[in-house]
């Protein structure tokens, strides 16, 4: 209990504030600013100073002394144009940086030691990819590894056939002889392409099929609810294509956009997990695991191979998938787990989480949600190191059934309730290499309802990355494609009820009121 209560007293309310009044000052661009202003110094003081000069030079003839006035500021207009091409500056005042690289990208291209060649064949007419052309301008100007050449598709055709470029905003990247196409609008897609090109091992994710799992095969937009409102589609959903099942389709395109290759494997088959999985995802299972099956996971363990398990709330563990858990420090418990302080919209049942315990696998992570989840505990085992990574807040508590009367466990104790956690070690102290595995107790969040919003894709990928071991390569999110929404918690929600259907229909009330009552 003391680890649970202990991810819930991170200081949080004590700095925020600080923080919030820090934050703009901290994005400034203060070098750019600096340069900005010296410049606008400059051209005030050249301004003064034509104002002042004398016509004529007392030292000099008529004609001598306007060479001497022209070379000079000939001279110093010279000057003033080199040092603002060396120093080159950009200031972006747009509140969501919008004609500046990303963070992420910014991160990729300084980190680069080898040269890396890009070629972006551009349409003239479109305007994102003009604003990209200047994003891959000042990325440039960071690293002199990142070498970028822009060429109009339309006024270059032979060329951009030449290499092999067959659509407009294609950028074509090359280290020595790989190479790798993009084609996007967006500095990221690039700094993505580039983490593709840097990468000289084939780092394959395995999904885990044979039970029922989520498939990674399937279209990769649904909606869909649960949780005290049970499992429904509502009418958004008829805006998005439909599928006949849920799916991590997303999840498996945004692998594949980092560089890494996304394949199936069955444990019904008795076969041993192959070597080459750096990790292997179980996300959803529906049928039990046979005590065969469990071993070819535990075998594969005890090789320091990494798994991530996603369990939902109604699936009944079988002993022996227990058994293994248990003997790398994991307990997962029956039941869903209700917040009513920190949840997601309206529903209790939909875990919302900001605050996160300390490990690799939530550095710099947002607020994610949960919806529909069962509680995990950790377990004293000698060589294995458990960190929870998500908790709910000390106000839950857990109900045996999601649809069921909850009366009686609203009265009774509350404190929080771990979601997700990490473990680390040898199994059972006697293997000789390090596994590592996270267990979250949800499994829909990954999926393709829930995926792309606010940051679970940042908390499912940054997972998969301590998996493989990649927690110190540069933290790169690929963007997903989404329908626009507005995501709210349950607290949002309420302040905007309050204001916009109590605060602002009585003060017009009373606004009217006083005035009848002043001229009555």
């Amino acid at each position: 209990m003391s680890d649970q209560q202990g991810l819930t007293d991170l200081p949080a309310g004590d700095t925020s504030f600080l923080h919030s009044l820090l934050e703009p000052l901290q994005s400034l661009d203060w070098i750019n600013l600096g340069w900005f202003a010296g410049v606008v110094l400059a051209l005030v003081l050249l301004f003064s100073a034509g104002l002042k000069v004398p016509a004529r030079l007392a030292f000099a003839s008529r004609m001598a002394s306007a060479t001497l006035v022209i070379a000079a500021a000939v001279m110093v207009t010279i000057l003033a144009n080199v040092a603002l091409f060396r120093h080159d500056a950009h200031l972006d005042l747009t509140h969501e940086k919008a004609f500046t690289p990303s963070a992420e990208a910014g991160e990729v291209v300084r980190r680069l030691s080898e040269p890396i060649d890009v070629v972006y064949f551009y349409q003239k007419q479109n305007q994102a990819a003009r604003a990209l052309g200047a994003m891959l301008r000042q990325l440039e100007r960071q690293n002199a590894n990142f070498r970028v050449q822009q060429i109009d598709a339309d006024q270059n055709p032979a060329l951009a056939s030449s290499q092999g470029v067959r659509t407009y905003n294609s950028a074509v990247l090359r280290l020595g002889e790989r190479r790798v196409e993009v084609i996007t609008t967006d500095d990221r897609e690039i700094a993505l392409g580039v983490l593709r090109l840097l990468r000289t091992r084939e780092v394959v994710i395995c999904f885990a099929s044979g039970h029922g799992e989520y498939d990674i095969d399937n279209f990769e937009f649904h909606t869909h609810f649960e949780g005290a409102h049970n499992h429904s589609h509502n009418v958004s959903g008829t805006g998005v294509v439909q599928m006949e099942q849920h799916g991590i389709g997303r999840l498996r395109r945004a692998i594949e956009k980092l560089g890494l290759v996304a394949r199936k494997v069955s444990f019904a088959i008795g076969q041993p997990i192959p070597d080459d999985c750096a990790a292997i995802v179980e996300a959803n299972p529906r049928t039990r695991y046979s005590p065969g099956e469990t071993d070819v996971l535990r075998r594969y363990l005890e090789r320091g191979g990494s798994a991530m398990l996603l369990i939902e709330p109604d699936y009944i563990l079988d002993e022996s998938i227990a058994a293994l858990l248990a003997s790398l420090g994991i307990a997962v418990h029956d039941g869903v787990i209700v917040d009513p302080t920190e949840h997601y919209f309206t529903d209790e049942q939909m875990i919302a989480v900001s605050r996160y315990g300390p490990h690799p696998a939530t550095r710099g992570l947002a607020l994610s949600f949960y919806p529909g989840a069962r509680p995990l505990e950790i377990l004293a085992v000698p060589g294995v190191q458990v960190t929870p990574l998500a908790a709910s807040s000390g106000d839950s508590y857990v109900i045996a059934n999601r649809l069921g009367a909850h009366s009686k466990s609203k009265s009774g104790p509350r404190s929080s309730q771990i979601i997700a956690l990490a473990a680390e070690g040898r199994l059972d102290g006697s293997a000789a290499a390090t596994f590592r595995m996270i267990v979250a107790g949800d499994a829909d969040f990954a999926s393709n309802s829930f995926f792309p919003y606010l940051a679970n894709s940042d908390a499912v990928l940054a997972g998969i990355s301590w998996l493989t071991r990649e927690e110190r390569a540069p933290a790169m999110r690929p963007p997903v494609e989404v329908l626009p929404m507005v995501s709210l918690t349950g607290e949002q929600m309420r302040g905007i009820f309050l204001v916009t259907v109590l605060l602002i229909p009585g003060l017009i009330a009373f606004a009217g009121s006083a005035m009848w009552w002043w001229r009555r």
